[in-house]
């Protein structure tokens, strides 16, 4: 089928589209009573395992004790009859290897029993470790080619699960991935290592507030999952789509995003029923999603679940992507997760609402109704700020991808400068302690000069200032939103970063506090000297105007915050002295494995780069060329039949026409010759850098011309579906 007439077929599909799906039954069926049905959860758990068994779990997954390996065969064989009760074949250990992906090698319960038959077998060596083939995962120089073993550990802390499918169903085990040698080969191993460092931390802190609660304190998080959803016709008919998540043609439509009439409009119909079978399956799995809205952008949208430990929502983020995929493919859609698959309209993020607390306590960054629970607060507070402030280039890094490089710094995007934003009340406070007074600012009164003891610091609102959608990092009133990471990407690497530069500043808070009351200090003057001087040391992090600005990026420079724009720029802040030594200290990865990590990000970078160079290429030469030619054959037929007749002439669009043309191509065989040069860098920062320096403005040249083409070539002779067609077609 030609490109063409996949482009008509697309429209024509979309006009007489009929859905193909059953109605879901929600009446007789309700959310509430498939909710974690497919879990293997608390409540099967407490059902079925014997009650030492199941005490001595909870004592794991509670408390984060080592699990008894002796319980493991019982725990195996009670989930595999659940699982086999519930339909299913095999079982398989999911991981998220450094592709960023998830990962999943699946093993039948079924063995021969010798005699002809079979018999389900699920041990608990099985269910604790698997080994799948690591050869072909990306390890940035941890392993040979040849050393192709790989080890996954059970994660007893999140779920196991069953995932349905219309042939069957298939028990799903949530591990950790390492190579034999114990290094991490994956995203959740640090992130798990990267709790326990700030638990530790925040422990030491408590206990000075004398809180010594008995619940290991965790980091919270809330994802707020962006994206779009298209017809799946026009994703045939668009190879850059197809191949590279994101649109490297495509002139601006006579309309976009500016009439704000799609932001929480009306769902279409189509989607709305695409959302609701998503979160029934959803529900079934156990994931507390709870809202769903139109985003800004036309055909953009947003689905957001509740708070979880960090770890498990980190978990059911990879699920939701992975189902927002799946079942848009039964109602004729395409979900793109590419954080900018449309020029001059919104990206599409994945905002981490990241707090700290336990059960008992609630969220430490709760401002609460108490003297008491302010100061505690505070102490939070002023560790997030000094958190990142030292460590800034090291959340960038965290989120840095060729797609998400598009994203930043535009369209409600937070710039890539890493700073906080407070409101104006908090910053009021802050600066007070910073002058040795707080002079009532947080209820209002111009007099009263008050210290930080628990006695008599004021009760501060819940929120205290209005949104800046600007900041990458956000007070929100009772968490920070960190709004920098892109909608494809994993959160687990920014929250490991969030967890372990917490740990630090949590760390030196508890070390300064204690230093200060063995030297005669009481806790308020000791609670104020360490609030000062975050404030005197760390302040320059502290913006709540407008991040897009100007004035800012000035004054930011000015301040000393790094501004890495490119994730060039941005990667080799994983490998800085000072984020080797904060890692290697509290734990959580090596310098062979950050080393590995900057080597395989870049590695991405380039690849991805150079996959939308080799598409800009092709379709201009098949595709976009063909089509111009043809129409200024076409004019120039046309223009030569009247210059025979005597009638006169004007070439303005034909002239047009022939000037882009040849500065397409022109710009196309440079790109081509470009690729070449770069290619033979490899694949390192020196290779990243000149992709994105050289190659990426070349395919905005490219791409300039090929727009330029598209707003005069006759309709019926531009093949590829255009802006208006994929972003207006329901």
């Amino acid at each position: 089928m030609s490109s063409k007439t996949a482009r008509h077929s697309a429209v024509q599909a979309i006009t007489t589209y009929r859905p193909e799906a059953a109605p879901l039954n929600f009446v007789d069926t309700r959310p509430m009573d498939i909710f974690g049905c497919n879990v293997f959860n608390d409540r099967v758990m407490r059902e079925r395992l014997p009650k030492s068994v199941y005490r001595a779990l909870r004592k794991t997954i509670e408390f984060g004790e080592r699990m008894d390996p002796a319980i493991a065969d019982t725990v195996a064989a009670v989930m595999k009859d659940w699982a086999i009760e519930k339909g299913a074949t095999h079982f398989t250990h999911v991981f998220y290897p450094l592709t960023g992906q998830t990962a999943e090698k699946h093993d039948s319960f079924l063995m021969p029993d010798g005699v002809g038959g079979v018999v389900a077998e699920f041990s608990g060596s099985m269910l604790i470790r698997g080994e799948p083939d690591a050869s072909s995962f990306p390890s940035g120089g941890l392993r040979s080619t040849f050393e192709a073993r790989g080890y996954t550990a059970w994660d007893v802390t999140s779920p196991a699960y069953i995932m349905e499918n219309p042939n069957g169903t298939f028990l799903c085990i949530p591990t950790m991935f390492l190579s034999w040698t114990g290094v991490a080969l994956d995203k959740k191993t640090p992130l798990l290592r990267s709790g326990q460092a700030l638990n530790r931390e925040a422990h030491r802190v408590l206990r000075l507030f004398g809180e010594d609660t008995a619940l290991p304190i965790v980091s919270y998080a809330g994802l707020e999952q962006e994206y779009f959803c298209i017809d799946h016709n026009f994703n045939f008919a668009r190879p850059d789509i197809q191949l590279s998540g994101r649109s490297l043609f495509g002139a601006r439509p006579a309309k976009g995003q500016e009439f704000s009439d799609q932001y929480f409009g009306v769902i279409p119909q189509r989607v709305l029923s695409y959302m609701m079978e998503v979160e029934r399956e959803l529900y079934k799995l156990g994931v507390p999603v709870r809202t769903r809205h139109n985003e800004a952008a036309p055909s953009q949208y947003e689905i957001a679940p509740l708070y979880e430990v960090s770890n498990l929502a980190v978990d059911h983020n990879h699920i939701i992507m992975s189902m927002l995929r799946n079942v848009a493919k039964r109602y004729g859609l395409k979900c793109l997760l590419h954080e900018k698959p449309f020029a001059g309209v919104n990206g599409s993020g994945k905002h981490v609402n990241y707090s700290v607390g336990n059960a008992q306590l609630g969220s430490v960054f709760d401002p609460g109704e108490t003297p008491h629970a302010n100061a505690k607060f505070l102490v939070f507070c002023a560790a997030m700020i000094r958190a990142v402030h030292k460590f800034g280039g090291l959340l960038r890094a965290t989120v840095a991808s060729a797609s998400n490089d598009h994203r930043l710094g535009a369209n409600e995007a937070p710039p890539a400068i890493m700073s906080i934003f407070l409101g104006d009340q908090l910053t009021e406070i802050f600066e007070a302690f910073r002058a040795g007074r707080v002079e009532g600012a947080a209820n209002g009164k111009k007099s009263r000069a008050l210290n930080l003891g628990v006695d008599t610091l004021p009760t501060l609102p819940t929120d205290p200032g209005d949104r800046n959608r600007t900041s990458p990092i956000a007070f929100t009133g009772n968490r920070f939103e960190f709004r920098a990471l892109g909608a494809s990407q994993s959160a687990a690497g920014s929250i490991t970063a969030l967890n372990v530069i917490m740990a630090d500043s949590l760390d030196f808070a508890a070390t300064w506090l204690e230093e200060k009351l063995a030297q005669g200090k009481n806790f308020a003057e000791a609670l104020e000297s360490f609030i000062s001087h975050v404030i005197d040391e760390h302040s320059a992090v502290i913006f709540n105007g407008d991040g897009y600005s100007d004035v800012w990026h000035r004054e930011a420079v000015r301040r000393g915050l790094p501004n890495l724009r490119t994730t060039p720029e941005a990667l080799p802040y994983l490998t800085r002295p000072e984020v080797v030594e904060l890692y290697e200290r509290y734990g959580v990865l090596n310098r062979a494995e950050l080393k590995a990590r900057q080597e395989i990000y870049l590695e991405q970078y380039c690849k991805t780069v150079r996959t939308e160079a080799y598409l800009v290429i092709r379709m201009a030469r098949t595709i976009i060329f063909p089509a111009a030619m043809r129409y200024q054959g076409e004019l120039a037929a046309t223009a030569a039949g009247m210059q025979k007749i005597g009638k006169e002439v004007r070439t303005h669009t034909l002239d047009e026409v022939t000037a882009h043309l040849r500065r397409m191509q022109d710009a196309v065989d440079c790109l081509d010759r470009m690729l070449a040069e770069v290619e033979a860098q490899g694949l390192g920062l020196e290779a990243a850098h000149s992709y994105c320096v050289r190659v990426l403005p070349q395919l905005c040249e490219v791409r300039q011309h090929a727009d330029a083409l598209e707003t005069r070539v006759a309709d019926d002779l531009w093949a590829l579906p255009n802006y208006q067609e994929i972003l207006f077609g329901k």
